[in-house]
């Protein structure tokens, strides 16, 4: 079985453990880090409407950055409801400079809530490219339903699914598979001790 495919567990932190000052100093410096990142990914999803004008559903390629948090938080401290807390904290920042005003909120609850449900699922304990793939899944599916109910109501249905499919591609490369990197290089850099991952 590959390094990738091994379930890895988190035996020392059963589910529903405490949290420690230290993970929520750590979760919410990647939510305001990432609420900045955000600012800049709002500008950015504005320029790209006319590079993707011959298929605008691929746009949503570069729809996973706005994820990235409901993964990469929780995949570090390993402890319930940190998904949530990042994707609410980075919305929180980003709605300062977001052209969708206080709807960014809940946007990041309808995302964190999502990939909230898929750790939960295995409660808190497997940490492998599978469940941070299908919490990535997760977190793009909500934000789906979100925008599909809010701003494209008009939209055909079949190009409802190919938006959802390119999302949650999206949603994988960026928060699962960058989650990893992330996480592979806080640890080369020694940053991460005292973290279960």
């Amino acid at each position: 079985m590959s390094a990738i495919h091994q379930p890895e567990r988190a035996a020392s932190l059963p589910f529903g453990s405490a949290w420690r000052t230290r993970d929520i100093v750590v979760v919410a410096v990647i939510g305001v880090a990432f609420g900045v990142v955000f600012a800049a990914w709002n500008a950015t999803w504005e320029l790209t409407q006319a590079l993707f004008a011959f298929f605008p559903p691929a746009r949503n390629l570069i729809y996973g950055m706005w994820l990235v948090p409901a993964v990469l938080a929780p995949y570090i401290v390993r402890r319930p409801g940190a998904a949530l807390f990042a994707e609410m904290v980075a919305a929180g920042v980003s709605t300062f400079w977001s052209q969708w005003g206080p709807d960014t909120l809940l946007s990041g609850f309808v995302q964190g809530a999502a990939a909230e449900l898929v750790f939960a699922f295995v409660l808190y304990r497997i940490w492998d490219l599978r469940v941070l793939a299908a919490a990535a899944i997760a977190s793009a599916a909500g934000a789906w339903i979100h925008d599909w109910v809010l701003y494209y109501a008009d939209v055909d249905t079949g190009t409802q699914l190919i938006v959802g499919l390119i999302m949650a591609i999206s949603a994988v490369i960026f928060c699962a598979f960058g989650s990893l990197f992330v996480v592979r290089s806080l640890r080369r850099a020694g940053v991460l001790e005292g973290f279960p991952s």
